[in-house]
């Protein structure tokens, strides 16, 4: 049987046009060199998860060295540039269309990693509670200064650039989950005073300024933001998120209509700390109505189905992690209703093939018993 819905039909996304709305999530995988050049391993398993007018999405790539981890992606270097050139023309040559996902991890990093030993960068200086993403204790970071954010701002200018230069079809600025730009949208983890901090304007201010000057770089079309409302990873909160995540997208209606696309994370469920009987879900909807343009949605590990049908009520790419980490071949196994290879969990970060290029095709000649 094959599924027919609207997460199989066609999407103009920006200067691109999709034939398909299951799209690859930005996934880290820690599988590059030591000088942070993509390998042929990366290669090999994008180009195998593209399809013709399929849209992938790069794992977060570093602006620079600053705030990067072992093993972790860059595009700062001509050789960099270079690596990524191969991974591109993998998956072009199957007709797919290729964004890159660019960060800055801000304070979910540490002063090891960073060249000269410095603290981690971010709004204010208040430390994850906790471990950050590189599962290392948060460190009080330096509060930035207006020059740095202006510095920071030129480097994903540049980033932008270069992820051109590779022949990337666009850019997706991370602003979701913990990161730089993230920290500073979030009251927990913004307590500036100045033009950057404190009223929603202000500590919005950055994203949207980043993404006027990365539009000007590179044109509007080219330019898609992802972002998390309600995330909670590294410490993130905001006391007013509909009304800090609608003011972003109404902004960026109004100044930029044509961006590519917004990439939202879902609500994920759980139990009322109040009352562990009732279930606590935010919507997308509300935000989702304020953008007129194309809209990604993420967040449905283990469900597909309610994936499938969240495409057929709004008409959303959704974007897949785990289950396109397991399943190379995962728009022929939804669109047919295969069944997923399940994926390993202690394969996800560095390493080598296994748990990476190693998950089998589907066929439909000899399905596994």
């Amino acid at each position: 049987m094959t599924i027919t819905s609207k997460i199989f039909q066609p999407l103009k996304v920006g200067a691109t046009q999709l034939s398909h709305r299951v799209v690859l999530a930005p996934l880290t995988r820690l599988r590059n060199d030591d000088n942070h050049v993509p390998t042929e391993m990366m290669a090999k398993m994008y180009q195998d998860r593209a399809t013709p007018g399929g849209l992938l999405i790069t794992e977060a790539i570093h602006l620079s060295k600053q705030g990067t981890y072992p093993r972790a992606p860059e595009i700062d270097t001509q050789a960099q540039i270079e690596g990524w050139k191969r991974v591109v023309k993998g998956v072009h040559d199957k007709g797919g269309i290729f964004f890159a996902q660019i960060w800055h991890s801000g304070r979910s990093t540490n002063a090891i990693f960073r060249p000269d030993g410095s603290k981690p960068i971010a709004p204010s200086p208040i430390a994850i509670n906790g471990l950050n993403s590189a599962g290392l204790q948060g460190e009080v970071p330096e509060e930035m200064t207006i020059d740095q954010i202006k510095a920071v701002s030129q480097q994903f200018v540049q980033s932008a650039k270069n992820s051109m230069a590779a022949g990337f079809d666009g850019v997706e600025l991370h602003g979701a989950n913990g990161y730089l730009i993230d920290s500073f949208i979030n009251t927990s983890s913004n307590k500036r005073t100045d033009e950057y901090g404190g009223s929603i304007e202000n500590r919005c201010r950055f994203v949207l300024d980043l993404v006027d000057q990365v539009v000007d770089a590179i044109g509007e079309e080219r330019v898609a933001v992802r972002f998390s409302p309600w995330s909670e990873y590294q410490d993130m909160e905001d006391e007013t998120p509909y009304e800090t995540w609608g003011y972003i997208v109404k902004q960026l209606q109004k100044n930029h209509p044509n961006l590519a696309y917004l990439h939202f994370i879902e609500h994920r469920e759980r139990p009322d700390p109040e009352d562990p009987n009732v279930i606590l879900f935010n919507s997308l909807d509300p935000i989702r109505k304020l953008w007129k343009g194309p809209f990604m949605s993420s967040g449905y590990t283990n469900k597909e189905k309610e994936a499938i049908a969240l495409s057929d009520r709004t008409g959303d790419m959704v974007s897949f992690g785990r289950a396109f980490i397991a399943n190379p071949d995962l728009v022929d196994r939804l669109k047919n209703e295969w069944p997923l290879n399940k994926y390993d969990r202690d394969t996800f970060y560095g390493g080598d093939d296994r748990g990476y290029n190693d998950y089998p095709f589907y066929d439909p000649k000899n399905p596994p018993q």
